[in-house]
């Protein structure tokens, strides 16, 4: 956890919860088990009073964390944005809205249909639940859909960047231009292997072009959805995302196994974590 001032009115934290990583196929090449783990990150921007959280997490236990940290800050939460449809980002969210009852939840317009769709029963109870047994909320809530592309925080506003498909579809970022920061979301990486089973050729070249865009804001400081815990947000992050989507697409054209493929990639990112979503996602772009 970091605590990063700024002249400005605003400020930050981020909160990082680790978990094992989802993929169990036998078939995936052996790798180091200390690689195995996968962190998620919530942002709390604050001002003197008031504070929003960008993204919450998974699982019960990870969201009694989270709540214990927002109270912590001592600040009335008025807003939990969340960036994009996966599960991982908004299970909590009932759990928070419980806690915290004046909490507003919401997200880009573009974004809310697929969050409903992500919290249908039979798709939770099929994939989530077995893999976490007894940890996923027992009800869960969608975001509701904003107005416009921007919301504010006493006084500042937090524009919503419209990134479109990236490691999944409707991905979003969010931009304080009073604090030079960038919540990406899952748009950047940091020291974790970018998901990317749902990606395509086509839709990873509108990832780079998302990056592109970001990139041009010049953020002093870019939050990634996932980033190992205590690195610095550094902006360099979204060039280095850039580059290994550009690997990724040019070690798939120069291969045609799937253990090929993921071994060039884990050679050239052999201290990056969660490698069961790199596994999963050569296994993809191969079939």
């Amino acid at each position: 956890m970091k605590n990063h001032n700024n002249p400005a009115k605003l400020q930050y934290k981020v909160f990082t919860v680790s978990r094992p990583g989802l993929t169990r196929d036998p078939n995936m090449p052996a790798t180091p088990d200390e690689l195995k783990w996968v962190a998620n990150s919530a942002t709390l921007i604050y001002g003197e009073n008031d504070a929003v959280l960008v993204d919450c997490f998974l699982t019960i236990d990870q969201s009694k964390q989270l709540i214990d940290f927002i109270d912590a800050s001592g600040k009335n939460l008025t807003y939990i944005y969340i960036t994009h449809p996966h599960g991982d980002h908004f299970f909590g969210l009932k759990l928070l809205l419980d806690h915290f009852p004046e909490a507003k939840a919401i997200t880009a317009a573009s974004s809310a249909a697929a969050m409903l769709a992500h919290i249908n029963p039979e798709a939770v109870n099929a994939f989530w639940r077995p893999r976490f047994p007894g940890q996923i909320a027992d009800e869960l809530v969608a975001p509701d859909a904003l107005e416009g592309d921007r919301f504010e925080l006493e006084g500042h506003h937090l524009q919503i960047i419209e990134d479109g498909f990236t490691d999944t579809h409707n991905s979003t970022s969010i931009w304080v231009p009073s604090l030079g920061l960038l919540v990406a979301g899952d748009v950047v990486y940091n020291g974790i292997h970018a998901y990317l089973a749902e990606t395509t050729s086509a839709t990873r070249k509108e990832w780079v072009n998302a990056l592109d865009r970001l990139a041009l804001l010049k953020p002093d400081y870019v939050v990634s959805g996932h980033k190992k815990p205590n690195e610095f947000d550094h902006p360099e992050d979204i060039a280095v995302t850039r580059q290994y989507l550009l690997d990724f697409e040019k070690f798939n054209q120069e291969t045609s196994s799937a253990a090929d493929f993921y071994l060039k990639m884990f050679n050239k990112y052999p201290t990056y974590a969660n490698p069961g979503s790199l596994w999963g996602a050569v296994v993809a772009a191969i079939s």
